[in-house]
Order: C-alpha cells, then structure tokens, then sequence
C-alpha cells in the first residue's frame, strides 16, 4: 500500500474534483457520509453522548458534516468550534450554515471560555487539525487537547490526531490528541508508523473517499507500507528437481567467548528460511557448540579460541552474515578490516561489525554495493548521527544509503527498510520481540533469503516480513513476555504458509423454504 505525502493527497483532492465535474464540498460530503457509515454500523443509533470538536478548515468542515448526519439519524451530539482563527474554510462555512439550518447552533470556544464537560462513558469525535498542520497549536488550543485525553472518554480521530504533524517532528507532544481510533482518508499517514508519533495511535483504518484511481495508482511514494499482498509477489516458489545447491550458501561470521549463541540463532534461521547450505566461522571455542546445536550446519574455526583474528576461508557463499556476537576486540578489528579489504561477496552487516564501521567511518567504502546494514537504534546513531526526531532520522539514513550505496534497515515497532530514496514499512510484528536474540535471527533470516537468489532489496523487505509474522504467530501461544528469540525461529516456517491463508468465510445459515 502507498503512503502518499500531504501534497500528493492535495492533489487527488484536485484531480478528482476537475475529472468528476464535482465541487469540493461534495468530495467533504463523500468523506462525512464515509465517517458517518463506519460510526453508524457499529454503533447503531446507541444514545451515547457524542462530542464533535471541529476546527475551522476542512477537517473541522468534515467534523460539522458528520454532526448533520448524525443528528438526522437521532444521535445525542453536541457540536463545538475551537475557534483558534478568523480564517475559515469555504467548505467549513458551507457545512456550518446546512447544520444550523437544522436549529443546531455550536458552541463557538475561544481562550477565555470554560472547557466542556465529558463523561468516560462519552464518545469524542476528533476533528481540531489535520493534515495541513504546520505550526503548534496555541496554548489555549493545547489545553483544550489536554481536557480531551484527560477525559478518558474514547476518542475518535478524522484523518489524523489533532495537533500531529505529518510529515515533520512535532515539537511539542502535550498538544497532542491520544486517538483511540483514526480514520484515515485513502491512505494511512507516516506519522502513524514513527515511534515518537505513533504512540498517540491506538488503531487506525483507512475510508476510501474516491480518490482519483488512476492518479493514485501511477504516483510513485516516497514510502510503501508493506503487508502479506506486497510480498506475497516476492515469494519464489520451490523447483521439483532443485537441490540444496539450487538455495545458496550462506556464511555466518561471528562469536566470542560468551556470544556464540548469536551465530547459533542466526545460522539456524537461515536454515529455517531456506537456505540450502549453512556454513559459521568462528573461534575454536564455538566448534563443540554449533555441532551439537546445528548438526545441520558445517562449521569453520579460526586458530584463536576466544576472538576472531583472521577471516579467511576457501569457500566461496553467496551471502556472508557478519558481526553477529563478533566482539570488538584489536585482533577482530583488524581482521574485519583486513577481511573488507578483499571481500566481493554481498554482504549482510550486523551488530559488532556495525559499531567496528561506526568507529572507522572509512570502511564504508569498502562494503560492497546493495550490502544490507541491520542495526537497532543505538547502532543507527553510531553510523549517522543524532537526529532531533524520527522524520530527520528518516532523512539521514536515506542520505547515507544513497551515499554508500547500501540497503538500512532500521529495527523497530514498525521497521523500515530504505534504499536510496524510497522506505518500506513493515506491518508485522509485536512487543514480544523486544527480546535478546532477536535481531540475530533477523540477520539469519535476511542473510537466508539472499542466499537463494532474492535481490538484496527483496530480501530485506521479505525478511523483515516473516521476522516480524513468526512473531506474530508465537506471541499467540507464548503471550508478550515469555516470547524469545528462539520461538521465532521455529515459527518461520509457519509465516510461510500464513502467505497462502485464506481467510476463513462467514457462514450464512439459511432458513428451510
């Protein structure tokens, strides 16, 4: 699914109207009875109180249309205008003047007037800001916002939470809406999948509002959501007469003394993911470990026991995975930068190997092209710096994919895949796996899937995918707190077969004629 920017929504905005032979406010009446629709059907006509506060644009002019479809189906509302400008929307003012025709009169809230009261057991439709937000609110405006999430009344959101940017940092988080839910307009919004704005997000669902089709389907995004329809096209399926030549050899180097456990998880999800050989490098003290924990894996030792010092090997894999519980002592430091110096094979880069990069910015230049970097955020800072919020992070990390010409992925609730100038948006996934280990099998994973002849791109996408649905599948027997690395290896191959689900149907009964 495409995330379209602000200006691309404006534009459909415009198409639709030009190609339609409509008015504006008749696209805003497809967007109410849209908003209506999906409030009615789950609530039909139930006498909760129902609180609109609308602001004086064109969110504020779905809200007030909204509140004229739910008035003509009985709905106890009380309508309010935060009156933050003199300024009004066309369409707003066109709504206003048909609810009023109803006898509906709002109430019209300026700085110096007493917040409303709200129960718990209400309802607060969201309709203050939207997506053309472009400065904070006024201090008024942030207290009013303030009344509402204190409220503990359930807050539904058009378009996106009040107060939010979309496309930039928001600078200050307490002026806010904390949407229980958001109904997006035709595509969800980035800040959705940010961790610092995502939070003020509970669910969200996307109302088709008609949008120009063509338009939307020839506009390129900067950025994708990805789900089970996207890489369901990346699969390859498996030949009759292949053999495990066929699916790759990947090598895994890594391990110290203590970390051997790392390579162990990482070795074992390639395999789990397809890759037809399995080799691990590393100390002596690992041989005894993997043999008896991977028998499926071969296993290469350097001549020290605890630390890696040479990385040379006969061999030839077609994807190496490095880093993984590697250490950064002098010795291995010396041998990942002799190793770099040589290597022409495609490379998967994680953990150590990352904060060994991160101290030597200089060999960078010495990865090869599409190389796949897999760093949590700590490990991100090292490489490009800080960053003031989550959009310049997205922004530094497509400046230096495209400078180093690699593949980011940027480990997270919501993580991200970037190459170049485009981003990809991973949906699955749980807080479970926030667990040791887990980045490892991710490594595994990826390294896998390039083994057998994914594109680096591909395979990041893909594997962030069923990383994150091996997740979701063990979460369900194990709960959040007990899901380890390890239950994730043994649920790829269900997330798998997740990709060739159909959905189970209703069954209608029908009664004896």
């Amino acid at each position: 699914m495409k995330l379209y920017s602000t200006k691309q929504i404006y534009k459909a905005d415009q198409i639709s109207i030009k190609k339609e032979e409509i008015v504006s406010n008749e696209l805003m009446e497809r967007a109410a009875l849209q908003l209506f629709n999906w409030i009615h059907l789950r609530m039909q006509g139930a006498p909760v109180k129902i609180h609109l506060f609308c602001g004086i644009g064109n969110n504020g002019g779905d809200g007030i249309a909204l509140a004229r479809h739910l008035l003509d189906h009985g709905y106890n509302i009380a309508v309010y205008v935060v009156n933050y400008s003199e300024k009004r929307s066309k369409d707003f003012l066109i709504n206003l003047d048909r609810l009023k025709d109803r006898k509906v009169w709002p109430n019209f809230m300026d700085s110096d007037d007493e917040l409303p009261e709200i129960n718990k057991d209400d309802i607060i439709v969201d309709g203050i800001f939207g997506i053309g937000l472009n400065r904070t609110p006024d201090t008024w405006v942030t207290k009013v916002i303030q009344h509402l999430n204190a409220s503990q009344a359930f807050i539904l959101s058009i378009d996106i939470p009040s107060g939010l940017f979309a496309e930039r940092g928001t600078e200050d988080l307490n002026s806010v809406i904390r949407s229980n839910f958001v109904l997006s307009f035709q595509t969800p919004k980035l800040a959705f999948f940010l961790p610092e704005s995502g939070r003020f997000i509970e669910q969200w669902e996307v109302l088709d509002i008609g949008l120009d089709p063509d338009y939307l389907m020839k506009t390129e995004t900067d950025y994708e959501l990805i789900g089970k329809n996207e890489v369901l096209m990346l699969y390859r399926p498996r030949e009759k007469y292949a053999h495990k030549g066929t699916y790759g050899h990947s090598l895994i180097i890594g391990g110290s003394y203590g970390k051997i456990g790392a390579v162990c998880l990482t070795a074992k999800a390639a395999l789990k993911v397809g890759s037809g050989l399995v080799t691990a490098f590393v100390p002596k003290i690992g041989y005894t470990i993997l043999q008896t924990a991977l028998p499926e894996i071969m296993v290469l030792t350097d001549s020290e026991n605890e630390v890696l010092t040479s990385m040379q090997f006969e061999l030839v894999p077609n994807v190496i995975g490095i880093g993984i519980g590697m250490g950064t002592s002098e010795k291995t430091i010396t041998a990942f930068t002799k190793f770099l110096s040589s290597n022409k094979q495609p490379l998967v880069i994680d953990a150590d190997a990352l904060n060994i990069i991160s101290n030597n910015k200089g060999l960078l230049e010495q990865i090869p092209e599409e190389s796949i970097l897999t760093p949590h955020p700590k490990e991100l800072e090292r490489l490009i710096g800080k960053w003031e919020d989550d959009f310049e992070k997205l922004a530094k990390v497509k400046k230096f994919s495209k400078k180093y010409k690699c593949i980011v992925v940027i480990k997270g609730a919501h993580t991200i895949v970037i190459k170049n100038e485009k981003g990809y948006v991973n949906t699955t996934g749980n807080p479970g796996m926030a667990t040791a280990g887990s980045g490892d099998v991710l490594t595994g994973v990826i390294t896998g899937l390039k083994a057998q002849g994914y594109t680096p791109l591909h395979a990041a996408i893909f594997g962030v995918y069923l990383h994150g649905k091996a997740g979701d599948i063990a979460v369900e027997k194990t709960g959040f707190q007990s899901l380890i690395a390890s239950d994730l290896i043994e649920n790829l191959g269900a997330s798998f077969l997740d990709l060739f689900k159909i959905p189970e149907q209703p069954i209608v009964k029908q009664d004896n004629q």
